[in-house]
């Protein structure tokens, strides 16, 4: 699968909403049945949205132009210019809602059933063998990774080290500078102290707090702030590129996160803890006994923090990727 960058540097907040599914079924309402509001001029809408944008999605950073390129029903169509990069968002007419990102349906539909997407196809088991290599890549701020993340987190726990992991990174970022610097920390825990990546991680999903989940991890902070600089510099860290593990997308063909592959296999699996322990378990030639164990059959909530999705917005398709 070709790795597409083409829109990829809007946003701090441009898939970051938990509602996904929620806001696309608005947005069928809006095509549907329209609107009973006054509506905004061309003008207005654009100098509202693009005000949104650079202010809120962007945390004031700004750079954000937009236009309007076309009206569907009671949305205007909007074209975001953001670092040369380009990326379709809609806003209803009265200007009251902005949808920042537009979701394929029918592609989500086929992977949510493990069917072809582009040239990488998300299978529903994985090729065995007697130790199974799983790899998953994220982005450190998409909810949705790190949503799978508080459900793997277990099931790395349980199987310990009759499992080859990876935590690794999508080729960009989506969330500004706070994710390539996460991402970056992550990776040099991972690489230099890993025995203190799964502790850290189960305390940064809680709460985003990196320097308390550092201390209370145990990791030595100053071993990763010196590979953090070293990785930035080798790798070359910057804008909304972030090429630590990019012949690795490029091999597997990962488009967003997240993306889980098992023995080189990229794999469609519910987010909770039982469905990725058994995911993993199909993986072995002879699986231990630990996989027998009982796990949360909860799918942990997107994004930061605890407790459980009972919303249905987040299935195994819903994740953070430019179009």
């Amino acid at each position: 699968m070709d790795e597409k960058k083409s829109n990829k540097g809007l946003v701090k907040g441009l898939a970051v909403g938990i509602g996904v599914v929620v806001i696309a079924v608005l947005a069928i309402v809006l095509f549907k049945n329209g609107l009973p509001f006054g509506n905004l001029s061309q003008k207005a809408a654009v100098a509202k949205a693009e005000k949104f944008v650079n202010s809120e999605l962007l945390s004031g950073q700004g750079g954000a132009t937009l236009k309007v390129v076309g009206s569907e029903g009671n949305l205007y169509k909007l074209e975001v210019t953001y670092q040369g990069r380009k990326i379709d968002s809609y806003m209803t007419k009265d200007g009251k809602k902005f949808f920042p990102q537009v979701f394929d349906m029918v592609a989500s539909a086929a992977a949510a059933n493990g069917e072809v997407q582009g040239e990488a196809e998300a299978v529903t088991a994985a090729p065995k063998s007697d130790k199974p290599a799983v790899e998953l890549f994220v982005m450190s701020y998409c909810p949705y990774g790190t949503q799978i993340e508080k459900g793997i987190l277990p099931v790395i726990q349980t199987l310990g080290n009759k499992i080859d992991f990876k935590l690794k990174f999508v080729s960009y970022t989506m969330h500004g500078d706070k994710e390539n610097q996460e991402n970056l920390r992550q990776y040099c825990i991972d690489k230099g102290q890993n025995s203190k990546l799964v502790g850290y991680l189960n305390c940064f999903l809680k709460a985003s707090d990196y320097a308390g989940c550092l201390k209370s991890a145990g990791v030595d902070e100053a071993k990763v702030s010196s590979c953090m600089a070293d990785a930035s510099k080798n790798f070359k860290v910057t804008g909304t590129d972030f090429s630590v593990h990019q012949a690795d997308n490029e091999k597997y063909g990962v488009q967003g996160s997240p993306t889980l592959v098992i023995n080189g296999a990229t794999i469609s699996a519910g987010r909770d803890s039982a469905s990725l322990l058994k995911a993993v378990c199909g993986a072995f030639n002879t699986a231990p006994s630990e996989c027998s164990k009982q796990l949360s059959s909860a799918a942990p909530a997107p994004g930061f923090g605890e407790g459980t999705d009972t919303s249905g917005s987040a299935g195994s398709a819903a994740g953070c990727a430019t179009n």
